[in-house]
């Protein structure tokens, strides 16, 4: 039982949507885990056309609530092992509830939901089913984020003093919600992608870098959301300043106006012995500037350690590339390595054994919590004319 490809089952996806393409070639990836059925579209009749049209044979529901209901009355090992919930915001919480109910792992895409308080009941279910609950923060799978986690929380950089934490595209600084491109549409409908766009869709992504590579945590904030494109109703510009538990300080900021930049997320983590800088376009390196030396810039798959910087570095860490240096490993690795340690919890939790879902491989339903609170809290700084506000804990 635990050697066969787990099960998984899709939700949303259809109509164009891009995301669910990287993800179910990541689920495909490594030959033990495969995508069986799916709920693609909120239409019945084109959500059963759609999965008849699928890449490669898979059984079509005509809605999440026929799919889980069908799936949970399943043995273990003929129905899903876990859901992969690819959905409008305004759509996650629902499916992802049934599945928390229904004992059924799911990996939501971020954010997690439209409101603090559906975060909130959907924290408190995973916690009393004790179940694996992943959120789809794509860019923690890169193996660059976890060697720059490792940099950060050994103290090599001694304390951290600044991060500048990042996410610049420019695919919105025209009104492209009118040029019938769907993912610009629901995006910029406060009905269905919620308080913020910018802030929500790729805020979160900052954030979850900044809080993943340093550990520390956000206590209060300084919101300023922005539209730049005349008529748009929510934010396409979104800049945080926020202060950190450490007494640290940080910048929280995101745009999808700034023409030119296509995904361009990074981070910068300033402390009283270095700085290390990380860019997911270039995600096969970490540089690292320390007083008086030359930059030093560390390759995947080509660190030693102990080499004058560098002390021990995990056994683990070292061998977790999957390819050798200059065979680049790029987004659908990302994707892969997330769905990877994914299924390593699911397969624990359907054995009956402990799981981590610690939030040291991939995002966590506290995570996505985090996202929320922290986008809603800058909502609420940017109607008080950029007050600071202090961040919500969950409790």
């Amino acid at each position: 039982m635990s050697n066969r490809p787990l099960n998984v089952g899709l939700i949303g996806g259809g109509g164009g949507a891009f995301i669910v393409h990287p993800h179910q070639k990541a689920i495909h990836f490594d030959g033990t885990r495969r995508v069986t059925c799916a709920a693609l579209y909120p239409d019945p009749d084109k959500a059963l056309q759609m999965a008849a049209d699928w890449p490669y044979p898979i059984k079509g529901y005509r809605s999440y609530d026929e799919m889980i209901a069908a799936e949970a009355k399943k043995p273990l090992g003929e129905r899903i092992d876990y859901a992969l919930i690819v959905t409008p915001n305004h759509l996650h919480f629902d499916p992802a509830m049934k599945c928390i109910q229904a004992g059924i792992s799911s990996d939501l895409e971020k954010p997690v939901t439209v409101s603090l308080d559906q975060a909130t009941q959907l924290v408190h279910a995973v916690k009393a089913k004790k179940i694996p609950f992943g959120v789809a923060h794509t860019y923690l799978g890169h193996w660059s984020s976890l060697f720059s986690r490792f940099i950060v929380r050994s103290g090599l950089l001694g304390e951290v003093r600044w991060v500048d934490a990042y996410y610049i595209q420019g695919w919105l600084a025209q009104r492209t919600e009118d040029q019938g491109v769907q993912q610009a549409e629901w995006r910029v409908d406060p009905k269905r992608a919620g308080l913020s766009n910018c802030g929500g869709d790729i805020g979160t992504h900052a954030l979850m870098q900044l809080r993943f590579v340093t550990g520390l945590e956000v206590t209060e904030l300084m919101g300023h959301l922005e539209r730049f494109v005349a008529g748009r109703q929510l934010d396409d510009h979104f800049t945080v300043h926020v202060k950190l538990n450490n007494g640290g300080r940080a910048l929280v900021r995101a745009s999808q106006i700034a023409i030119g930049h296509k995904n361009d997320l990074g981070i910068e983590v300033n402390g009283t012995k270095g700085t290390l800088v990380w860019r997911q376009e270039e995600p096969e390196q970490v540089t690292i500037m320390l007083p008086g030396q030359p930059d030093r810039v560390y390759w995947r798959s080509a660190v030693a350690a102990n080499d004058g910087f560098l002390g021990d570095v995990p056994e683990w860490l070292l061998k977790e590339p999957t390819i050798p240096s200059g065979h680049p490993e790029a987004f659908h690795d990302a994707f892969a390595r997330l769905h990877r340690y994914f299924e390593k919890d699911v397969r624990a939790y359907n054995d009956g054994k402990p799981f981590e879902c610690d939030g040291s491989k991939y995002a966590t339903i506290e995570d996505g919590w985090m996202g929320i609170a922290f986008v809603t809290a800058a909502v609420e700084s940017n109607q008080k004319e950029n007050a600071w506000v202090k961040m919500k804990t969950l409790a």
